[in-house]
């Protein structure tokens, strides 16, 4: 044994040497052979050690006895042996993460839309409603429209709830097809929703209704057009003591354009019992008036006397939709009818509308009145008894109230009585009248089916030949054509991740799982790259909060569809693979309204801008109005169509798609730049290599003709020969100018006209046909970005009048003319007076009586000015039609409702552009800071605050834009003071 003298101070052994390791083999041989005493066990302890003691007990051997150096001692299993071989492993010598950022992130559950947890119980059933979907003569594609609060949402909840078993809470309205989170919030539709519903008729036929339910705020009209795009008949809801509002007239020109039948429901019918309290046959004058408004205002535009609205021809219906009642004339003359037998309902119903009177003592109809006293039969028949149940069960008592009922066949579980007047009204009222047969039949008689309406619509939206194989079958509406499908929104997930495409399939069957092209706006057959091929993932009839999964859905459907967004922006078309030879796109979406309030953005923490870029695309996707650009400067800009709409954009880019802090600036609008008078010179530039030569002068447009080209009325798929009939007759041209229109600019329906008017004596017309393409882009360049503030030009025509150009192809190319030709466009410009013009928004106002003087203080407090005050027929309100500048009507809303005490209540909706007053030229103009521009300062005003926002300087030269041989021409001639 060792003991503590054989060990130095440092540990090392200096005692004797041990015994060998043979020696050591044999004591362990000894000590195992030997007896052993016998230990007993103590009391509480097993005999046997347990099996996880003796693991613990044991000591692992050594593998091996090789010496190992201390940088290849292993004191730690590797990844491979923990993880396993397939496992990928990262070793990172730092913390990758933030510590504000958690390790494990929570759950979190992103829910930005109301959905049915489960499928909800229908009344029809789901598997009926898909197998519907293949008989096209019994399909009806409807859009619900009209003004702000006027009852759509209304409309739809009340064929929800007679469609499905739903309990319905009489303190808040259901709202079934709002279901944007900001919807919700603010009670008003912001996002068209769609809902298929399985509604039988008057006889019992069952038809499948594809209802698109649309906002009625003038900032959100682009949900309505995406709307009309796809189906065939609309049904316009019109508050009835409203009338014709601002919106329901930009909606029924919209429809009229578009070609799409229109129906109409006269709503809020008990707003003249319950609130204006007017007698029966003062309520049927106001309600004439208001249908009468409404086809004065479309025989203004399209005098076919087939498009008259009127209860006797069945197009019209009266609802309160609150109270979820909805008849006609024939439904309510079959109500008669069930009641009291034998009466010819068609023959009654005709006598019920117009200036017809009933006899009660002959029982006979007549055109003229027995009795000074007697009223008309639709106020006889109709608003009278109407009346007495609204009076009978608002004022009665409980008892006489049952017995009132009871003579009506109504009968009330007792506890009902006890409700609130309002929903005991609306239980009452639903029970008499029933489900809306009435409005099923209006929907299935005046509008066509897809099998009627198909042909149309290909003709009114398709861009390629109607002759082409293609078409033909599209107007068919065949599902066993080649698959055609046009896609106009895109409607978000609930998680806004994803994005799933609503559309309508024109021609062929949509298939699970098939490979498809989804063909962009830009796609045309010369220029293929908007084309991306993917796969139909998922199929869905939606129903808003919930959507109905399909394994395929012929011609003639609105369906949703999975899988095929990624490259969609805003409309689109998918076509099946296999169609190769002459294939268009079904044309992008005309909109009723233009977006011109801009804001600038930037996130707050500059290292978040990735992902403020990828919720900009997202936006981009969900609004279908609003537009994204990135300025010279750098900064992000979003420009919309109100500050409502703006805000709804700003609002889902924080919390929906990018969820991030994001800076914004004052809102500024959009400019347009034009010119007054002809160039005062014919200016011309030469190409840097100087071999080519372009002369050109810029004179103003025609009025109107920037509105027809915007329109669609005038097109550059129209042939020459269309194209200068259309100019020859409506704006006198001469034929050969009018058929020797090359462009419209910026894009094909931009407001400004680009006009060969090169004589063939003096230059050679085909050499001039090489660089045309070249011209163009120059001149389209040119327009979106003008010489005044980088701002698009508006009402310019431009007329190549000379060209000079190099005989070999390598000396004009477009790396020599585009710029050229852009450069010469610009001095053209400055050289034909050049102006600022600004957008101005019409704005209407409801106010009472005592309200119009400070309306009218507000305008011009604004630039603004009224052009009318009307009273309201048949109610205590003024509407006031005014129009103010965009850049001055910001705020304008808040202004107007703080000076009336909250009294009035005003839209704003983009009017037309006006030439801003005084020379953005001008240098002489002083303008000091912080002080307002009036007068003829402001043009230059706001020229120069844009071009400083926009990091441009503060000079425009025309000198800048002509080469230096043609500005020593004119500083010899004299002319000098035109550079500027």
């Amino acid at each position: 044994m060792a003991s503590f003298e054989d060990y130095d101070e440092f540990g090392n052994y200096i005692g004797g040497d041990l015994d060998s390791d043979e020696e050591e083999e044999e004591l362990q041989q000894q000590s195992q052979f030997a007896p052993q005493p016998e230990v007993q066990p103590l009391e509480g302890f097993d005999e046997e050690p347990a099996q996880d003691d003796m693991a613990l007990m044991q000591v692992d051997e050594p593998i091996q006895n090789a010496v190992v150096l201390h940088e290849d001692k292993k004191y730690y299993p590797s990844a491979s042996e923990v993880y396993g071989e397939e496992v990928e492993t990262l070793v990172q010598e730092e913390d990758a993460q933030p510590l504000t950022q958690p390790i494990v992130a929570p759950i979190k559950v992103r829910k930005w839309t109301v959905e049915e947890k489960d499928m909800p119980e229908t009344r029809f059933d789901k598997s009926f409603l898909l197998n519907m979907t293949g008989f096209p003569e019994f399909v009806r594609n409807v859009a619900v429209v009209g003004h702000l609060h006027h009852g759509k949402t209304a409309l739809l909840d009340m064929l929800v709830f007679e469609t499905h078993k739903l309990t319905w809470d009489s303190d808040h309205p259901t709202r079934y097809t709002d279901t944007h989170v900001l919807s919700r919030d603010r009670d008003i539709s912001i996002k068209s929703g769609p809902m298929s519903l399985v509604l039988p008729n008057s006889y019992g036929k069952s038809h499948l209704v594809h209802l698109i339910d649309t906002p009625g705020h003038v900032n959100f009209v682009d949900e309505v057009a995406s709307a009309i795009r796809l189906v065939d008949g609309v049904l316009l809801v019109v508050d009835v003591v409203e009338g014709v509002m601002c919106n329901t007239e930009a909606i029924i020109r919209h429809a009229l354009q578009e070609g799409v039948k229109i129906t109409l429901v006269v709503n809020k019918i008990d707003r003249l019992i319950l609130e204006l309290r007017i007698k029966p046959a003062d309520a049927y004058y106001k309600i004439k008036h208001t249908i009468e408004e409404i086809n004065t205002f479309i025989s203004g535009i399209n005098p076919d006397p087939e498009l008259r609205l009127s209860p006797e021809n069945g197009n019209v219906a009266f609802a309160s939709t609150d109270m979820a009642w909805c008849v006609t004339l024939r439904s309510f003359a079959q109500m008669y009818a069930d009641t009291y037998g034998s009466v010819d309902v068609n023959a009654f119903a005709d006598r019920l509308w117009g200036d017809i009177w009933f006899n009660s003592e002959t029982r006979k109809f007549s055109r003229k009145p027995s009795d000074p006293e007697a009223n008309r039969t639709f106020v006889h028949f109709i608003l009278e008894p109407l009346y007495k149940l609204y009076s009978h069960v608002l004022s009665e008592e409980t008892e006489p109230l049952k017995e009132t009922l009871a003579a009506l066949g109504i009968s009330l579980k007792p506890i009902m009585y006890k409700m609130d007047v309002r929903p005991l009204l609306k239980v009452v009222l639903s029970q008499f009248f029933g489900p809306s047969v009435g409005l099923v039949d209006m929907i299935t008689e005046h509008i066509p089916s897809p099998v009627e309406a198909t042909r149309s619509k290909v003709q009114g939206t398709y861009t390629g030949p109607m002759s082409s194989e293609l078409a033909q079958v599209m107007q068919e509406c065949n599902p066993e054509g080649p698959l055609m499908i046009q896609i106009s929104k895109l409607y978000h997930t609930t998680d806004a991740q994803h994005f799933r495409a609503f559309g309508r399939v024109i021609s062929g069957t949509v298939r699970k799982g098939m490979d498809v092209k989804v063909l962009g706006e830009g796609y045309s057959p010369e220029d293929e790259e908007d084309m991306v091929k993917a796969q139909i993932e998922d199929i869905w009839i939606t129903e808003s909060r919930y959507h109905i999964p399909a394994e395929e859905v012929p011609a003639g459907n609105l369906v949703l569809l999975g899988g095929v967004d990624a490259s969609i922006f805003k409309s689109a078309t998918i076509a099946a693979v296999d169609i190769d030879d002459d294939l268009h796109i079904f044309r992008p979406i005309k909109h009723m309204t233009q977006s011109v309030l801009k804001i600038a953005i930037e996130p707050i923490a500059p290292s978040e801008l990735p992902k403020m870029l990828s919720g900009l695309r997202s936006v981009n996707k969900s609004y279908p109005l609003v537009s994204t650009k990135v300025e010279e400067s750098g900064e992000h800009v979003v420009i919309g169509t109100g500050e409502l709409y703006l805000d709804c954009v700003m609002h889902d880019l924080r919390r929906l798609f990018s969820e991030i802090e994001i800076k914004v600036s004052d809102p500024v609008t959009k400019f347009a730049e034009t010119v007054l008078e002809t160039s005062a010179l014919k200016c011309y530039a030469d190409t840097p290599n100087k071999k080519n030569r372009l002369t050109m002068i810029a004179e103003p447009l025609e009025r109107g003709i920037a509105e027809d080209i915007e329109t669609g009325r005038v097109n550059m798929r129209m042939s020459a020969k269309e194209r200068g009939k259309f100019f020859e007759e409506k704006y006198q041209w001469d034929l050969l100018a009018s058929r020797s229109i090359w462009a419209f600019g910026p894009d094909d329906s931009g407001p400004n006209i680009l006009l060969d008017d090169v004589l063939p004596s003096q230059v050679d017309k085909k050499l001039l046909g090489t660089v045309k393409e070249h011209i163009k882009q120059g001149f389209q360049w040119g327009t979106r970005e003008g010489p005044l503030c980088d701002e698009p030009m508006r009402n310019v025509k431009f007329r190549i009048l000379d060209a000079s150009l190099a005989q070999e192809p390598i000396y004009r190319g477009g790396g020599q003319i585009v710029p050229t030709a852009r450069r010469v466009c610009y001095s053209s410009f400055l050289m034909a007076t050049p102006r600022l013009m600004e957008p101005i928004y019409y704005v209407e106002v409801q106010a009472p009586a005592d309200c119009i003087s400070a309306v009218y203080t507000v305008l011009a407090r604004r630039r603004g000015h009224v052009t009318q005050d009307i009273p309201k027929a048949g109610s205590p309100l003024y509407t006031v039609k005014a129009l103010i500048p965009v850049i001055d009507a910001n705020g304008f809303e808040t202004d107007l409702r703080t000076a009336t005490q909250g009294q009035a209540f005003c839209l704003q909706t983009f009017d037309h552009w006006s030439i801003v007053p005084g020379d953005p030229t001008d240098t002489s103009i002083k303008l000091r800071p912080l002080e307002p521009a009036s007068g003829q300062a402001l043009a230059r005003d706001l020229v120069l605050k844009t071009r400083r926002r926009k990091g441009l300087g503060d000079q425009i030269s025309v000198s800048k834009y002509l080469d230096d041989e043609f500005i020593l021409a004119l500083s010899a001639s004299g002319h000098a003071d035109l550079l500027g």
